[in-house]
């Protein structure tokens, strides 16, 4: 558990009691397809671990039946809790662990609103690609077309 807490830039802290197996499973398997590992704890041992790695400050979210959430994106981890809690009311977030600051539930609802890593590319790639395709349009015109377009731009300046 030490290497694990040591690993990993964060670590979420929910209850499960109420889950079937059924559930937990679903819920293991989708947070394995994004690389995070979805683990029920022992509490006294989790707390052992915890003693003399970063992740000790939240060693008191550790009583009553707890699973954690640790990966090394906290933006998939806590977009995923929180859509599975809001459909299992079973299962609730505590809070956790970011880089070395501790999380509350409402700080885990924030982080669960931003894009992923993926996403913000994406919207990255596409403002970037935007004025390419428009500066691209006008190049690919006929002559006659830039003629008109240079003219109207000619007639707003003056």
């Amino acid at each position: 558990m030490k290497k694990f807490f040591e690993a990993t830039d964060s670590v979420l802290v929910t209850h499960y009691q109420g889950l079937s197996v059924n559930q937990l499973d679903v819920l293991r398997a989708e947070m394995r397809k994004h690389g995070i590992m979805f683990k029920i704890t022992k509490n006294r041992i989790t707390k052992l671990a915890l003693k003399d790695t970063k992740c000790k400050d939240i060693a008191d979210m550790f009583s009553g039946p707890t699973a954690v959430a640790l990966s090394q994106d906290v933006i998939s981890s806590a977009k995923i809790l929180t859509k599975f809690s809001k459909e299992n009311q079973n299962l609730k977030i505590l809070g956790g662990l970011m880089g070395e600051e501790v999380l509350k539930l409402e700080d885990v609802l924030k982080i669960a609103t931003l894009p992923t890593l993926n996403e913000a590319r994406a919207k990255i790639a596409s403002i970037l690609q935007s004025p390419a395709q428009k500066l691209l349009s006008i190049l690919l015109a006929p002559g006659s077309k830039i003629a008109i377009l240079a003219l109207e731009k000619s007639k707003q300046s003056t």
